[in-house]
């Protein structure tokens, strides 16, 4: 069983920065893909961006404002969200998945977080 768990959300206004840890329970970071997604209200989730050995992928609603990274002696995962958007609100996941794999898809993914709830106001 792997934990997976968010925080670093709140309340940021448009422009502003914020960045999302995932503390994960194991030293997965280095064999899993990881990925983060987000749900924003009324809408189905949607991937943001994936990370995997050393290749990142990114929504294009989100490239050139967000970067994924991980800290593997930490067992932690980022996402820096810089010149955040009022449609960047949303709960934002972290998952993980058994395969080295870049993947967008999200019935790729074993583990998920809780989510974090973004809201970035106008």
């Amino acid at each position: 069983q792997v934990d997976l768990v968010e925080s670093g959300g709140g309340l940021a206004h448009v422009g502003a920065s914020l960045r999302l840890s995932c503390a994960t329970s194991g030293r997965i970071l280095s064999v899993y893909g990881m990925g983060w997604f987000r749900q924003a209200p009324g809408k189905e989730r949607e991937f943001v961006a994936a990370v995997s050995g050393t290749s990142t992928f990114y929504n294009d609603a989100v490239k050139g404002r967000f970067t994924i990274s991980r800290d593997n002696a930490a067992n932690r995962l980022y996402l820096q969200m810089n010149d955040l958007k009022a449609e960047d609100t949303a709960v934002y996941y972290c998952a993980a998945h058994k395969s080295r794999a870049i993947t967008t898809l999200e019935i790729a993914y074993d583990y998920w977080g809780q989510g974090a709830q973004v809201t970035v106001s106008s």
